[in-house]
Order: C-alpha cells, then sequence, then structure tokens
C-alpha cells in the first residue's frame, strides 16, 4: 500500500462503472477532483448484474479488512431490468429479487464499519433507438418501460434501509435533448451525462449529514506544503481553484 493512508471511495458496479474512466467519464471526473484528499477505487464488472454482485460481495468488501472504504457508490440493475432470455439465462433478474438483492449489497457495505457510508445509483433511462442502430439484435429486451420500475423501486428501497440514493432515472432526462447526447451506444454515458453523474453524487454527498464530510473541500489537502511568497497564492488555494474548475458547471451552487 501507498502512504499516507486516504478515505478510500469504491465504485462498485456493472460496465456503468467499469466504463466511468473513459472520455471524461465520472469516474475519472471523482478521481480528479479527489485527487489530494481520497482515493477512488475501481470495481467494475461490465455485463453484471446483482446476483453476480452477491457472490463476489465478501471477496470485494471483506468484513475482516484493515481498512474498510469510506463511501461506497453501487450501480446494477441496467442488466437486472432485460427482459427474460427465452432460453431462460441471460442477465435478467426479477424485480423482486433485485430489490432483495441491492438489500443484501447495502446492509453487508453498512456493517463493514460505523464510517462507511453507501450511495446507490438509480438504473438511468437509454435511448432504445441507437441501442437497436449500434447493436442490433446482438442485444436484445433492453426498454425504458421494462427499466423504470427498477429505478423506482430502487428509490424505496434506499429510503426504508437509510442508503443515500441517486436518481438518474429522472436526472438524466431532465437534460436538453437527452436522447441524442447522452449516450455512446444508447447505454453508456457521454461526457455529458457523466457531468450529470458527479453533479448529483457530489450533491449527495455535500448534502448529507455524515461526520467526518466527505465532499472534497472538507477534507484535509495532503501534504499541504508552501513556499510562503508573499501575496501569491498558496498551493492550497491553487488545488481549491482547480477543483472548483474540475467540476461541473451545473453543479457550481453545490461548492
Amino acid at each position: 500500500m501507498v502512504g499516507p493512508g486516504r478515505p478510500q471511495i469504491v465504485l462498485f458496479g456493472s460496465s456503468i462503472v467499469q466504463y466511468s474512466f473513459i472520455n471524461g467519464g465520472w469516474g475519472a471526473v471523482l478521481a480528479d477532483v479527489y485527487s489530494r484528499t481520497a482515493d477512488i477505487i475501481l470495481r467494475g464488472y461490465g455485463g453484471w448484474n446483482s446476483r453476480f454482485a452477491l457472490k463476489v460481495l465478501d471477496q470485494v468488501f471483506p468484513k475482516d479488512a484493515v481498512v474498510q472504504p469510506s463511501l461506497v457508490i453501487v450501480y446494477f440493475g441496467g442488466n437486472d431490468s432485460k427482459a427474460p432470455h427465452p432460453s431462460g439465462h441471460g442477465s435478467h433478474v426479477p424485480l423482486s429479487e433485485f430489490i432483495e438483492n441491492m438489500r443484501k449489497i447495502g446492509e453487508h457495505l453498512l456493517s463493514l464499519s460505523d464510517k462507511t457510508r453507501v450511495i446507490f445509483l438509480s438504473p438511468p433511462p437509454m435511448n432504445e433507438t441507437q441501442i437497436q442502430l449500434v447493436f442490433g439484435d446482438a442485444i436484445k429486451g433492453r426498454n425504458n418501460e421494462v427499466c423504470r420500475p427498477y429505478a423506482e423501486a430502487l428509490l424505496k428501497l434506499c429510503s426504508d434501509i437509510n442508503v443515500k440514493c441517486v436518481d438518474l432515472w429522472n436526472a438524466i432526462q431532465q437534460q436538453d435533448d437527452w436522447l441524442n447526447t447522452c449516450f455512446t451506444d444508447g447505454i453508456h454515458f457521454t461526457a455529458k451525462a457523466s457531468e450529470v453523474v458527479v453533479k448529483e453524487v457530489l450533491k449527495v454527498v455535500k448534502e448529507a449529514d455524515w461526520k467526518p464530510s466527505l465532499h472534497w473541500k472538507s477534507l484535509p489537502i495532503e501534504f499541504p506544503f508552501d513556499f510562503g511568497v508573499p501575496n501569491s497564492l498558496s498551493l492550497t488555494e491553487i488545488e481549491l481553484m482547480r477543483n472548483d474548475q474540475l467540476e461541473p458547471p451545473p453543479s457550481a451552487s453545490l461548492l
């Protein structure tokens, strides 16, 4: 392990997480924002559903780990909500089972330590026409009609188990021309959509009554050395200004 120790923020989920460091992805932006204050750790597994997540939960997040994460951001649901395959195989997970799986994931993560916080990301909408154009018949069974109940049920679950939730279902649809600007292939996020994710995550983190706060401005900057030049910005002030610029413009009011 590289020292000194920092708070760990773990991103855990399917391809929305795995691809979050590509082309201005939300994981990369968060890593930049927290570059002097916390470590962003990626645990993304493309194609996975909540069943697969449960199988490895104890391995990814062992309860006996010496250091536990300060925050875990979790995304599953898009693959779970795919229509059942006639063969009986595939990523589909019935809604009731999906919610129970997410409940178990949330409760496990909250049990890791008194200071471990959890945010769930709801399934976002998709561009069904774009999916067909990009993938053709290779990907079937994805549509907003079957996905929406998964997003709505997850929001309710979060309220029940005291887990914070980002409502990506509605946040994405509030963007101008969202169908044509938020997806690279109908499913995965453009930089614009990733800005929405970052904005909403930082909003939750800032407004949460967590002690200590995990907002980047509340965490100490590592090694705040300075040259002490009179009448000039300190290195810490420069770092804060840089982070202000890194956050997506819509979130400026959250700083």
